[in-house]
């Protein structure tokens, strides 16, 4: 046995104390280097100018866009035209003389009647008239010379109204009002989706489902089925069948780049590998390759191809090989060097050749965490792949963009959301399900 001795005494001390002090001064240290941090962000960000430029009527029309829709009673103030237009498009302009009974004619004069008793009448020659409740009677006029005018003055006007020569904008519960030199208009606002099952122009619109499942025939030349299902797949506003056929696309997309790279991958490991591959300059050279692959996002690999091939989903499809061809070749390597030399030397016993010995020495005890890598990442590439085809043009990425563009559909744009959502979703359902099933046999 040999006597621990115990350190004692004064000179202990100095070293107990500068122990305790560095504890401190990594306990209220490292937050006070934090917070400084946080400060210096929340100054170089410009967050107080960011809350002073912040438009809330603004956030709150978006919101309300996501849900609900309008519809557009427009008058030229050069022609006196008419129209009543769901979300404006001409997809969904009601016929002349069957306008909503919202919508009424009276002479020259027409009254739209908007919720809660609110009323806008759209006159001749540019006339517009609002009678608010609790807040009295708006009267403007378009003049070619001077422009809008209005009779209540500028000091007077409450905040749900904005006012120039140029354009005057009313904005309500009810709804809202846009007067220019060229047209007048009033938007009016209801819950859900507009048009979503059938267009105007179809025999279906109006129709619930027990008038088509059970009811009479609708459109003699068709059966309400049949019918009902066409119209709504061809739907030119909502473009349904144009949507599923865009998500099959992004899983394609998803499924070639990421079982393309694992293929490469796979050999490739091999080379990178210190148990397989005993030539340094080899392994170097092939990890430094799956480094290189790995460290370009596939953004730009998306960009790059994109400029080398022309857009398509087969540029995205490339650009995610080549980002998870460097991921899998890491993982795939790093596997390769925590086998178990046993087995492969109980195969060799038999008289395999090399190949042999790879593929039931060591393929078998990579399997599981092969597949659990792939299969996660076909599905992390799934959401990838949305914005993958929003640059090169597929994919339920490309439709998402082309909504968010108009800056007038966000409902679409909500549609798309939901549908990615779900489609991520059934992905990881579909993973798990492989996972169990190819991994530890259970269903």
């Amino acid at each position: 046995m040999t006597d621990a001795t115990i350190q004692t005494g004064p000179e202990l001390k100095p070293r107990i104390d500068a122990l305790f002090l560095r504890k401190r001064l990594m306990a209220f240290g490292l937050p006070a280097l934090v917070l400084a941090y946080l400060t210096y962000v929340f100054f170089a960000f410009d967050i107080p100018g960011l809350a002073e430029r912040a438009r809330m009527d603004n956030a709150m029309t978006l919101i309300s866009d996501t849900y609900s829709y309008k519809t557009h009673v427009t008058r030229n103030n050069r022609s006196g035209e008419l129209s009543v237009a769901i979300e404006g498009e001409r997809k969904g302009t009601y016929a002349p003389g069957a306008f909503p009974p919202w919508v009424a004619a009276s002479g020259e004069w027409v009254s739209v009647e908007l919720r809660g008793d609110h009323v806008v009448e759209l006159g001749p020659e540019g006339a517009l008239r609002y009678d608010v409740p609790g807040f009295g009677l708006i009267e403007a006029q378009v003049s070619r010379r001077e422009g809008v005018r209005v009779n209540i003055p500028e000091a007077d006007m409450p905040d749900w109204m904005s006012y120039s020569p140029a354009r005057l904008n009313i904005t309500t519960e009810a709804g809202r009002v846009s007067m220019t030199k060229n047209r007048n208009e009033v938007f009016r606002y209801f819950p859900g989706w507009e048009l979503f099952f059938f267009t105007l122009d179809s025999p279906y619109h109006g129709h619930g489902p027990l008038a088509i499942f059970l009811g009479p025939r609708i459109d003699a030349d068709r059966p309400n089925i049949a019918g009902a299902w066409q119209d709504f797949w061809h739907n030119p506003m909502w473009l349904h069948a144009d949507t599923f056929w865009a998500i099959l696309e992004t899983i394609l997309m998803a499924f070639l780049g990421t079982f393309g790279a694992a293929i490469i991958a796979l050999p490739f490991a091999f080379a990178a590998a210190k148990t397989f591959a005993p030539v340094m300059a080899l392994r170097f050279a092939v990890r430094r390759v799956f480094d290189f692959l790995r460290g370009v996002d596939g953004l730009i690999w998306t960009i790059l191809l994109s400029r080398a091939f022309g857009p398509g989903p087969l540029t995205g499809a490339l650009a995610i090989l080549l980002t998870d061809t460097g991921s899998f070749g890491k993982m795939f390597s790093e596997a390769l060097e925590n086998v178990d030399g046993k087995q492969i030397e109980g195969v060799a016993s038999t008289g395999a050749r090399p190949v042999q010995r790879y593929r039931f020495g060591v393929i078998p005890q990579i399997t599981p965490v092969l597949l659990s890598q792939v299969l996660y990442f076909l599905e992390s590439n799934t959401r990838s792949a949305t914005i993958i085809g929003a640059i090169t043009g597929g994919g339920i990425g490309l439709l998402l963009t082309q909504a968010i563009i108009t800056q007038k559909d966000w409902e679409e744009v909500t549609w798309y959301i939901v549908l990615i959502v779900l489609m991520v979703m059934a992905m990881d359902t579909l993973s798990g399900w492989l996972r169990r099933r190819l991994i530890t046999g259970r269903t």
